[in-house]
C-alpha cells in the first residue's frame, strides 16, 4: 500500500481500480497454473505438479488476503470471479498449446490399410494392426501412441487415406517405455515457452 501512495494513488483509487486489477490478474495466474497443474496430475508428472501447486497455493493467498482485507468493496469479488473465468480459458489456451503427454488414436476403417501402415511405418510410429468385422463387413482396426503434438499432422493424413475413416483419441497417462525417453522431453516445456515469448 505504501509502494502505491509514493506513487501519487490515493487510498480511494487503489482501492477501487489498482486493487481489483491486482486480484484479477493474481487470479488469472493462479488458475492458469492449476488447469495445468491437473493436467500433469493426471498424466503423472510427480516432479512438476508439486511445484506449481506450491505457486499456485502462494498467489491464491495473495488476492484472497487482499479481498478480507477489503471485504466491503463488491469490484473486488467481480475482478476475482472475471480473473478464475479468465484463468480458466488461459490455462486451457496455453496446455492445447504446448500439446504435452500422449495420446493413443484408434483408427478403423473399411479400407485396405496398407498406405496409412506404411505411412506409420515410415515416420517411425508403432501401431498394432487387427482385422475385425463391423456393421458393414470387414474393417482394420489400427492402433498407435503417439505424442499429442503429432496430431496436427496425424489426422490429416489420417483422413486423406481414408476421409470416411472414424477415428478416436484418448489421453495415455503412463506408457511401458517412456523412461526410454526422457532426454527428447527435456527441456520441452521451457522451450515451447521461450517461443511464445518470442511470438
Amino acid at each position: 500500500m505504501e509502494f502505491f501512495q509514493d506513487l501519487g494513488i490515493s487510498n480511494e483509487l487503489f482501492t477501487l481500480v489498482v486493487l481489483p486489477i491486482l486480484i484479477f490478474f493474481a487470479r488469472v495466474a493462479d488458475v492458469s497454473i492449476a488447469t495445468i497443474r491437473v493436467i500433469f496430475v493426471l498424466q503423472g508428472k510427480k516432479s512438476i505438479a508439486p511445484i506449481l501447486g506450491f505457486f499456485e497455493a502462494l498467489i491464491w493467498l495473495l488476492a484472497i488476503g487482499q479481498i478480507i482485507l477489503h471485504i466491503n468493496n463488491p469490484i473486488s469479488y467481480v475482478a476475482y470471479a472475471s480473473g478464475f473465468a479468465a484463468g480458466t480459458y488461459v490455462g486451457m489456451f496455453i496446455e492445447e498449446k504446448l500439446a504435452l503427454g500422449r495420446v493413443v488414436v484408434r483408427v478403423i476403417t473399411g479400407r485396405p490399410a496398407d498406405k496409412l501402415i506404411e505411412y506409420l511405418k515410415a515416420n517411425d510410429f508403432r501401431y498394432s494392426n487387427i482385422d475385425a468385422t463391423g456393421n458393414d463387413g470387414k474393417v482394420n482396426i489400427i492402433f498407435t501412441v503417439v505424442k499429442r503434438e503429432v496430431l496436427t499432422t496425424l489426422i490429416p493424413t489420417i483422413k486423406s487415406y481414408n476421409p470416411r475413416a472414424f477415428f478416436t483419441i484418448e489421453g495415455v497417462k503412463k506408457v511401458s517405455d517412456e523412461e526410454l525417453t526422457i532426454n527428447e522431453n527435456k527441456g520441452v516445456i521451457l522451450g515451447k515457452m521461450l517461443s511464445f515469448k518470442r511470438r
